[in-house]
């Protein structure tokens, strides 16, 4: 036990080391530096070599620890002066004391005015005449609350479409307005549509869908592109599109061999409708290579040479079937039948009745067509026409309500057809009969056929009297 003492005694420490028996030993012995002498003198008569040398060391630590703490009181009280008082404070105030609510600086570096001119601090309205700004709430803030900032607005937000589903999207739009034929509708669904850069590309399919289509689904195509320009469609996006529809010609002619002509009409009308500027064309002459579009681009210019006074083209792609005179339809029936009974293609005669594109006069044809058999001689009309109802009956062109409706025309004609037909009811009765073995008409519409009585005369016993 001797040895460790003394390898402990004899060892360096490190400044600032205090072991647990110097701790302990000031905590238990409390003595001024005279007594712990007196207490030295009485005990060193009774103590070893070793335990004296020991508890001058622990004296010698507890110096320096005492010394460490007093600078370090030094260094942090700068401003104390030689007397022990404290620069800055009150001179009336109890000495060394200062107050907590003093603003002016306490280290003496400062020049004895108040922290930023008194417009710092905490809990303070700042300089006076300092506005401040209202500061809007901020969403990254821990402690925003989105219920106290009012009413919420929430935006939806629509993604552009991309130039591959454009197509999917635009193209049942189109097709849809070639059955209803209503143009607001369809601004309204392209507006859902976030088109943005690719908008233009509505002309140049609504262009295309038409060119497979008919006389009508042009014409309303030329009233469509009338009724977006200005609205969605700027007059240069019009523009490009005919000039991308001018570079794909080529490929427009495989589905459809009139293409050139047709845009060409397209672009006339749209130049007298406003919707291209008038010097589009002018861009074109002596820049062109295409043979294709050099003829649209020549229609084009001859059609507005010949229309130079009319405002609109308004009959470039002619009067549609429903707005045409009925005395021109009826005879464009009659030519059809006529034409049938010469040549027989059933499907020559379906074409043509498709083309008038009035599934409306249906009825007229059937009546024509009756009233034909009813003026021929012989069988063949008969069963031609027998034929031609067929066909248009099974493939659902004639209805039934224009079937019915032809015949029952031919029923309520037939006493004044009788005149210039006298056996008109005969034929009429035998044409009925075949029409039904052939699944054309109904039974009831068969019954309704009228039946001309057989008129009795005097020879027959009437007493000189004739009934019908």
């Amino acid at each position: 036990m001797t040895t460790q003492v003394d390898a402990w005694s004899a060892a360096p420490r490190a400044d600032g080391v205090v072991s647990f028996e110097e701790t302990k030993v000031e905590a238990t012995c409390p003595y001024s530096d005279d007594e712990e002498e007196l207490i030295d003198a009485e005990v060193n008569g009774n103590w070893t070599p070793q335990e004296k040398a020991l508890h001058e060391a622990r004296l010698k630590a507890k110096a320096k620890r005492r010394l460490r703490r007093s600078s370090s009181r030094n260094s942090a009280s700068e401003s104390v002066s030689e007397s022990g008082e404290v620069a800055g404070s009150d001179p009336h105030s109890l000495k060394g004391k200062v107050h907590n609510n003093d603003r002016k600086s306490r280290t003496g570096k400062g020049r004895g005015l108040p922290k930023k001119g008194g417009a710092g601090g905490k809990g303070v309205w700042g300089a006076a005449g300092m506005v401040y700004e209202v500061e809007e709430p901020d969403a990254q803030d821990p402690n925003y609350d989105e219920s106290a900032q009012g009413d919420t607005v929430y935006e939806t937000v629509v993604p552009e479409v991309d130039e591959k589903e454009l197509e999917k999207m635009v193209n049942p739009i189109v097709q849809e307005y070639f059955e209803h034929g209503d143009t607001k509708e369809v601004e309204m669904l392209l507006k859902e549509l976030n088109l943005g850069q690719h908008k233009y590309e509505v002309t140049s399919l609504a262009v295309s869908l038409s060119l497979e289509g008919k006389a009508s689904h042009r014409e309303l195509t030329s009233r469509l592109l009338s009724d977006l320009s200005g609205k969605m469609l700027t007059q240069r996006d019009m523009a490009h599109a005919f000039d991308k529809m001018l570079k794909e010609l080529p490929d427009l002619i495989l589905d459809t061999p009139d293409a050139p002509q047709m845009l060409g009409q397209f672009i006339a009308r749209a130049i007298a409708d406003h919707v291209l500027p008038m010097s589009f064309l002018d861009c074109y002459k002596g820049r062109v290579d295409c043979d294709h579009s050099r003829v649209a681009l020549d229609r084009a210019a001859v059609l507005l040479t010949m229309k130079r006074e009319m405002v609109r083209l308004d009959n470039v792609w002619g009067v549609g079937g429903g707005l045409r005179p009925v005395k021109h339809l009826i005879k464009e029936m009659n030519l059809l039948l006529k034409e049938y009974l010469i040549s027989g293609d059933v499907s020559e005669a379906e074409h043509c009745l498709r083309d008038l594109e009035v599934p409306h006069f249906h009825h007229e044809l059937v009546y024509e067509a009756v009233v034909m058999v009813l003026e021929s001689k012989g069988d063949t009309a008969s069963h031609m026409m027998m034929k031609l109802l067929q066909s248009l009956w099974k493939t659902g062109l004639i209805t039934v309500d224009q079937m019915n409706r032809g015949f029952q025309r031919v029923y309520d004609e037939l006493p004044e057809i009788c005149l210039d037909v006298p056996h008109a009811h005969s034929i009429m009765e035998t044409f009925v009969e075949l029409c039904f073995k052939e699944a054309v008409i109904t039974k009831q519409l068969r019954d309704a056929c009228p039946s001309r009585g057989r008129k009795r005369f005097v020879s027959e016993g009437d007493g000189g009297l004739i009934k019908n």
